[in-house]
């Protein structure tokens, strides 16, 4: 099954511009203009084009997205918007939201934890931007029963209320279980011609597909990527708290440890590389994205790195996730999300075992791994 897109493209030409400059000098009420010297109406006429459409303060706002060419055509021609009056209690400077963990970093991003903010206000904002969002996932013949999970629980957790297109990367489409899904959703298949056979090699097409597709067709379709294994489930609600222009997802392995014990390739001869005084957080390859620019520069980086290591025979300890936490140490994401979007009911049990209090910090968990 192959759903293919119909997209318009509004175009703003001079002409249009022209039109409405032509419109403002014939109102009735700027007939001043013809009463006065030729320099004088020219310097007016000016003035009311930069007040109206070049001053940022008085451009209108909405469906500005991340670099791509069809949320700008929507600009101009958009009908304004009511928004709905909202009630919530008022946040307070001198009172955290959360005290016991980092929720902002070095670099001023976000961490995004349970109680630091509010789904509604955030969904309102969100929608001024008329905005797509795409979930990425990858299926091999021997996973079809993970998508099935991955995808009716996206269906009652990600994204509620907003447009979203699931695409599916797989050698194998009549192995895509059929789903009915909600309305304002689309499910499309993209069959790759599959040329690895083991999990290391396929999470290394992982980057390059991510990469090709963004350039040639994602760029055009959605605004924003959240690039995910098929080995989870959402357990909970995951929204547009996540978006941002990069994010990426803290590992719940290594969230609690010192940067010298992070899992980094140490070996300087691969492209992944982190030496032993450097490092933020230990992230995730499982869950990653952002605005779909940001993500076909990371994804291309990391395919470019990984070919390079092929090439001198080396492959790095976690494969494309090393080349991930390699390409954000330098490029910092904009957002961070906690490890509640990233949790493991093994390691839990463990940690219960060992007395470690996983609910300390953990007061909501949103995705789990299924393996």
């Amino acid at each position: 099954m192959h759903v293919n897109l119909q997209i318009k493209a509004v175009r703003v030409g001079s002409g249009t511009m022209a039109q409405q400059v032509r419109t403002f000098s014939e109102n009735s009420k700027c007939n001043l203009l013809h009463q006065v010297n030729f320099p004088l109406s020219v310097a007016l006429v000016l003035a009311f084009f930069y007040y109206c459409y070049l001053n940022p303060r008085n451009q209108m706002l909405g469906s500005i997205s991340p670099g791509t060419s069809k949320a700008v055509s929507k600009i101009y021609g958009q009908q304004s918007r009511k928004l709905s009056r909202m009630v919530y209690r008022q946040p307070q400077v001198l009172t955290p939201a959360r005290k016991d963990v980092l929720v902002v970093t070095p670099w001023l991003a976000p961490i995004i934890w349970e109680g630091t903010f509010n789904t509604d206000i955030l969904n309102e904002q969100f929608s001024l931007q008329n905005a797509t969002v795409g979930l990425t996932v990858f299926l091999t013949e021997q996973e079809t029963f993970y998508l099935n999970v991955f995808l009716q629980s996206a269906e009652m957790y990600f994204m509620v209320g907003h447009r979203v297109i699931y695409y599916i990367f797989t050698d194998k489409p009549e192995y895509v279980p059929y789903l009915n899904i909600q309305k304002g959703r689309q499910i499309i298949i993209l069959e790759v011609e599959s040329y690895y056979d083991h999990w290391q090699d396929i999470s290394m097409q992982r980057m390059e597909m991510i990469s090709n597709f963004s350039q040639q067709r994602f760029h055009q379709e959605v605004d924003y990527l959240v690039c995910a294994d098929v080995h989870m489930r959402f357990s909970d609600h995951v929204g547009v708290e996540i978006l941002s222009s990069l994010f990426g997802t803290l590992h719940l392995r290594y969230y609690r440890l010192n940067r010298t014990d992070f899992p980094y390739e140490r070996r300087p001869q691969s492209q992944a590389h982190i030496p032993e005084d450097e490092g933020d957080f230990y992230y995730a390859g499982a869950l990653f994205g952002g605005s779909v620019p940001e993500v076909y520069k990371l994804t291309k980086a990391c395919h470019e790195a990984m070919m390079v290591d092929q090439a001198n025979h080396i492959e790095a300890i976690w494969h494309d996730e090393s080349h991930l936490n390699k390409y954000l140490l330098y490029h910092k994401p904009s957002k961070v999300l906690s490890p509640e979007y990233m949790c493991n009911n093994t390691l839990k049990k463990i940690w219960d075992h060992q007395g470690v209090d996983f609910s300390s910090n953990i007061k909501r968990i949103r995705l789990v791994t299924t393996e």
